[in-house]
């Protein structure tokens, strides 16, 4: 049934489009073509930040800070395992995705590690690749304060994650 979602949807929009007179194919090419401008917009921030990433994972900066707040991650019922985990996610989709699979082939993947791991990978965010995307197109470039209260926001899930993890 899941399968036909996507058609269906796709068939639903362009009869909807033919009873409100849009010509669909032109209204698709020139949502393409304003998108493109967009994309020129956000490229710097997207390359920065990978690069960005890049460099905190082969620097050690990495290696540096899990070690550095482990023992406090630890005391918030985040296990040390899982600490790269928690502070690489914000920053990088892949790498965190990476570190989601080698969590499974070290503990297996019905472990509490593996699904904690994964409870975190789902409700925590890439905050700078999405405020990289975001603010490329806002006038406001006010980042600091959304960005902090993203990055609460997803170290308390990562914390809650845990705690119901390890209850269930």
């Amino acid at each position: 049934m899941s399968k036909y979602f996507i058609p269906v949807l796709f068939l639903v929009i362009f009869l909807f489009a033919v009873f409100k007179k849009v010509k669909p194919y032109d209204a698709f090419t020139q949502g393409a073509k304003s998108a493109i401008p967009f994309a020129t917009k956000v490229f710097p921030y997207l390359v920065s930040i990978f690069v960005l990433t890049e460099l905190f994972e082969v620097s050690g900066i990495s290696d540096a800070v899990t070690r550095l707040v482990s023992p406090v991650f630890s005391f918030l019922g985040i296990p040390k395992e899982l600490t790269k985990l928690v502070l690489i996610k914000p920053f990088s989709g892949n790498a965190s995705l990476a570190m989601l699979t080698d969590i499974f082939n070290t503990y297996g993947v019905d472990s509490y590690l593996a699904r904690t791991a994964c409870v975190i990978y789902g409700s925590s965010e890439t905050v700078f690749y999405i405020a990289a995307v975001y603010f490329a197109g806002a006038k406001n470039k006010k980042l600091t304060l959304p960005i902090v209260i993203s990055l609460f926001a997803s170290f308390c899930s990562c914390v809650f994650a845990c705690f119901i993890c390890k209850i269930m």
